[in-house]
């Protein structure tokens, strides 16, 4: 286990699900800026780094990946309204399974 305090063991549960954003290239994906340096494994065990200003991304499919600050905002446009589309997707989601 590393010492670094950003280096943490991949968990869904460490990404809370406030706070995204929805951006599209070809494909949707949620994402967030990060304030803070950032390491983890993905479940198919690669280790993923980034630095204050990159983006924590994830895909459609639910992978986890982070993207670097000028190549992120070089590709994705921000979806205004499908972030709330996303949220309220969310929100509905969770009520039905509880």
């Amino acid at each position: 286990m590393s010492t670094d305090p950003a280096q943490r063991d991949f968990s869904t549960r460490e990404f809370s699900t406030n706070n995204w954003s929805v951006y599209r290239t070809r494909f949707l994906v949620r994402a967030k800026q990060l304030t803070g340096p950032l390491s983890f494994k993905d479940a198919l065990g690669r280790e993923h780094n980034g630095s204050p200003g990159d983006y924590l991304v994830q895909s459609s499919e639910g992978l986890f990946r982070i993207a670097p600050r000028e190549i992120f905002e070089d590709i994705y446009v921000l979806m205004e309204d499908e972030s709330q589309n996303w949220r309220r997707h969310e929100s509905l989601a969770h009520r039905l399974s509880a």
